[in-house]
C-alpha cells in the first residue's frame, strides 16, 4: 500500500504530461475554424465523461480500483492518438469521446484508491496531506509540458500531439504494478440499488449537497474558462509565450497542492475556499476588464490557491462519503459537473466568437460569484454545527 501511494504520484505526473495542454484550444480552433466548435470538442469530452461516469464508478467499487485505473490508461493512449491524427472535426470528436471515457475511469476511482491505500496503512487521517502531494504531480507535469509544447508548436502542432502519446503509454505500464486495496465488505447490491443508495445520500446530506453544488459550478464554469484562457492570452502574447503564462499558473498550483495540507490545517478548509474565490474574482475582473501585457500574469497568480481549494473540497466531501459508495459518490458528483461543463463550454466559445475572448471571460466572473455565496453559506453552517 505504501508503494501504491508512490506509484499514484508517478502515475499522476505522466497522466498530465501533455505537451499540448497550454494550446489545445488553439489547435482545436485551427482545425475547426471556430471557438464555438473548438469549445464544443471540450464539451463532447465532458458529456462523454458524464455518460460513462456512474458505470465506471460502480465498476471501481464492485470490481476493483486497479482494473479501473488500467482501463483509464488504455483509453488515454487511444484518445491522444486520435488528437495526433487530427485533420478533421470528426477525428477530434472521436478523440474527445475517448478522453471522456478515460476521465470517467479515473474520476472517483483514483481518489478512492489513495484513500483505501492510506486506510490500510493506518494513515487515513492524513488523506488531505497525501492528496495534495500526489495531486501536485499533475501540476508539475503540466508546467513542464506547457513550456515545451508552446515553443515546439511554433514549428509543428502534429509533433507535440504525437509525442504526447508516450506519457499515456507509460501510465499503462505503471498501472500494472499497483496493488488492489482490500475492500471492507463484499458488495452484493445490484447496480441500480447501488446508484439509488449513493444518490439518496448525496441528496439528504445538506453539507455534502452544498459542497457538491459549489464544486459542480466551479468545475463546469471555471474549468471551461481555464481551457479557453489560452485564446485570450493569444490576443496579447505570441503563441510561443503562452506556455510561459501557463508555466506560472501550473507552478503556482504545484506549490499550492504540495503545501495544501499545511494551508488547510492553519487557515481552515472553508476559509481557504472563501479567500481564494475573492482573490480570483478581483484578479480576473482586472485582467479581462482592462487587458494589458500583464493580464496573463495576473490570471495565473490565482493558481496559488488552486491546489489548496481542490484538496479542501475533496477532503470535506470524503468525510461525508459512505465507505461502500466512495467511488460512486465521487462519480455522481463528477457526472453532474461534466454535464454542466458540456452545456457551458460551447456557450462560452460562441460568446467569444461574437464579442471576443475578453468579454466572454468577464461573463464567467459574474457567474462564479454564485460559488462565493455558497462558500459563505457553508462557513455559517460550520459555525452552527461545529
Amino acid at each position: 500500500m505504501e508503494r501504491n501511494i508512490k506509484l499514484l504520484a508517478l502515475f499522476n505526473f505522466f497522466t498530465d504530461f501533455k505537451f499540448y495542454s497550454a494550446i489545445l484550444i488553439i489547435y482545436f480552433a485551427r482545425v475547426t475554424g471556430s471557438y464555438g466548435l473548438a469549445m464544443g470538442l471540450f464539451a463532447i469530452t465532458m458529456f462523454s465523461s458524464a455518460v460513462f461516469e456512474v458505470p465506471t464508478g460502480i465498476f471501481s467499487d464492485i470490481i476493483g480500483r486497479k482494473r479501473t485505473i488500467l482501463f483509464g490508461a488504455v483509453s488515454s493512449v487511444l484518445y491522444t492518438i486520435c488528437y495526433a491524427i487530427g485533420g478533421t472535426f470528426w477525428v477530434l470528436c472521436i478523440g474527445a469521446i475517448l478522453e471522456g471515457l478515460s476521465r470517467s475511469w479515473y474520476s472517483g476511482n483514483n481518489d478512492a484508491l489513495l484513500h483505501d491505500s492510506l486506510r490500510e496503512v493506518g494513515k487515513k487521517d492524513l488523506y488531505a496531506h497525501y492528496l495534495g502531494k500526489t495531486s501536485a504531480m499533475f501540476q508539475m507535469a503540466l508546467m513542464i509540458g506547457a513550456v515545451i509544447g508552446s515553443v515546439v508548436a511554433q514549428w509543428s502542432f502534429p509533433l507535440i500531439m504525437w509525442i504526447s502519446v508516450i506519457p499515456q503509454a507509460t501510465c499503462v505500464f505503471i498501472s500494472l504494478f499497483l496493488t488492489e486495496p482490500a475492500r471492507l465488505t463484499k458488495e452484493k447490491a445490484n447496480i441500480f440499488s447501488h446508484i439509488k443508495i449513493s444518490a439518496l445520500h448525496l441528496w439528504n446530506n445538506k453539507f455534502l449537497r452544498l459542497l457538491s453544488i459549489q464544486d459542480i459550478i466551479s468545475f463546469g464554469i471555471g474549468e471551461s474558462s481555464f481551457q479557453f484562457g489560452a485564446a485570450f492570452i493569444n490576443t496579447i502574447w505570441p503563441l510561443w509565450a503562452i506556455g510561459f503564462s501557463k508555466m506560472i499558473s501550473y507552478g503556482g498550483a504545484f506549490i499550492s497542492f504540495w503545501f495544501s495540507g499545511k494551508f488547510i490545517k492553519k487557515i481552515g478548509a472553508y476559509n481557504i475556499l472563501i479567500i481564494a474565490n475573492i482573490y480570483t474574482r478581483v484578479a480576473n475582473f482586472i485582467a479581462y476588464g482592462a487587458p494589458t501585457v500583464f493580464s496573463p500574469v495576473l490570471m495565473a497568480s490565482s493558481s496559488i490557491f488552486y491546489g489548496a481549494t481542490s484538496v479542501a473540497k475533496n477532503a470535506l466531501m470524503q468525510i461525508e462519503y459512505k465507505e461502500k459508495q466512495r467511488a460512486t459518490l465521487g462519480s455522481l458528483n463528477s457526472f453532474i459537473g461534466s454535464i454542466f461543463y458540456a452545456l457551458f463550454a460551447p456557450l462560452l466559445g460562441f460568446i467569444a466568437d461574437v464579442y471576443g475572448p475578453a468579454k466572454a471571460l468577464i461573463v464567467v466572473q459574474f457567474c462564479m460569484l454564485s460559488v462565493l455565496y455558497i462558500n459563505f453559506k457553508l462557513k455559517r453552517m460550520q459555525k452552527s454545527n461545529p
